[in-house]
């Protein structure tokens, strides 16, 4: 009863909010709702100093909700799912090429450059911590939120072809940076010498590409069930079960679950909707899919605003957070630029459109829940910090200037 209790807060806070937001602020809606969770909890912080209960009470009942859970077991696979359902299949193959190149290798770029600059800079604040453990936070931090993008560039004026790099990259790169992740983190555990290039390698295999083939097979499945039948209300259902079923199987079977619910939405949103669905079935489809989507959205955003309250900060932690944001954009770039050369792809971008990408690519929940998900250890607490420091930093700052950034360098 409780969880229900702190679940109908979160919505009736992330309603109201959005209510405030449309009448008055007109801001993308990840960025009002994140913005208010900050105000409120930093108004439960405030009042903390008088009433330290009160502020006890609140991250009592925030601690209920194992944010790391929440997100990536059950959140994720509804959000990419839907948000995978509405990218066109023949322009992401246009773009497969810029796409899969920023989405392994520009990740695995920004992953080395992010933990090496964090580890010489916690140094200099004499606060040392182990480089893999600086290379799993830039394993956790470098993969853009599909979640946190495609709601942002919904008010933006973008080219076809940098939106689709810009949200087919973000959603592939938050599978492929889970897998580098739990890779690391696997070597962090077992320690070095005990893992070796050939189980990174089988590692990556059964994860990335068992996660890219069980998408198929969970999208062929559900395209063929769909096909034999025409009622919308049972389409519905069996989408459902393609998520929630086949999201629990691909954890069952240790292969990448974000993975499959990409495929199997880019299945369903293109192959599914033309030749296995109705006219009607398509409308109301994608009508509810888009409705669950805000409504995930919109709880996501408040409880990462809110979440604040159970961290501990000190001035440091902001400092370094801020210092390390910085530090992203500038990995984001470099990490975009090499590909992009290597690959002779940078004609077509342009300078100014591989920067585009670099202020888009914005870092939200799933960088949160990855840090939330750390095994307790000594240098947990000051990678969260940072962690919810960049996040804000990212979609407050970011989300908010990347419509003037796209109207300043596009014609």
């Amino acid at each position: 009863m409780e969880l229900f209790l702190i679940f109908s807060i979160l919505i009736t806070l992330a309603a109201f909010f959005s209510f405030i937001n449309i009448k008055f602020l007109k801001l993308p809606s990840g960025i009002s709702l994140m913005l208010m969770g900050v105000l409120v909890a930093t108004g439960v912080i405030v009042t903390g100093y008088f009433s330290v209960g009160f502020t006890e009470m609140i991250r009592e009942k925030l601690s209920l909700i194992d944010f790391s859970e929440f997100l990536l077991g059950i959140l994720l696979s509804f959000l990419l799912f839907a948000g995978s359902m509405h990218v066109s299949i023949p322009d992401l193959k246009k773009s497969a090429k810029s796409i899969i190149s920023f989405a392994t290798i520009g990740t695995l770029i920004s992953t080395v450059v992010v933990g090496y600059s964090l580890f010489y800079l916690l140094s200099a604040f004499n606060q040392p911590i182990p480089l893999i453990y600086c290379l799993l936070f830039g394993a956790l931090i470098s993969p853009t939120d599909p979640i946190a993008v495609m709601g942002i560039l919904k008010k933006t004026n973008l080219s076809k072809n940098i939106e689709t790099n810009i949200v087919g990259e973000s959603l592939f790169n938050d599978g492929i940076g889970v897998v580098i992740f739990a890779t690391i983190l696997k070597i962090a555990s077992d320690g070095a010498e005990n893992f070796g290039i050939a189980d990174i390698g089988i590692l990556f295999i059964q994860e990335a590409v068992g996660g890219i083939f069980m998408g198929l097979i969970i999208g062929f499945i559900g395209y063929k069930l769909m096909k034999s039948i025409d009622h919308f209300q049972t389409e519905i259902l069996i989408s459902l079960a393609m998520v929630m079923g086949g999201y629990s199987l691909c954890h069952s079977i240790h292969v990448s679950g974000p993975l499959a619910m990409v495929v199997a939405g880019l299945m369903t949103g293109n192959r599914g909707k033309e030749l296995a669905m109705s006219d009607i079935t398509k409308d109301y489809l994608g009508k509810f899919w888009e409705v669950t989507d805000e409504i995930l959205n919109a709880v996501l955003f408040m409880l990462i605003g809110l979440e604040i309250v159970i961290v501990s900060f000190d001035l440091s932690y902001l400092t370094i957070g801020i210092i390390t944001a910085l530090i992203i954009i500038i990995a984001r770039f470099v990490s975009l630029y090499i590909p992009a050369v290597l690959f002779r792809f940078k004609k077509v971008f342009g300078t100014k459109s591989l920067f585009i990408m670099t202020w888009g690519g914005l870092r939200g929940g799933i960088s949160i829940a990855l840090a939330l998900s750390l095994p307790q250890n000594p240098y947990k607490n000051i990678l969260v910090s940072i962690t919810f420091v960049i996040v804000i930093f990212s979609i407050l700052i970011q989300g908010i200037t990347v419509e003037k950034v796209i109207k300043r360098l596009t014609p």
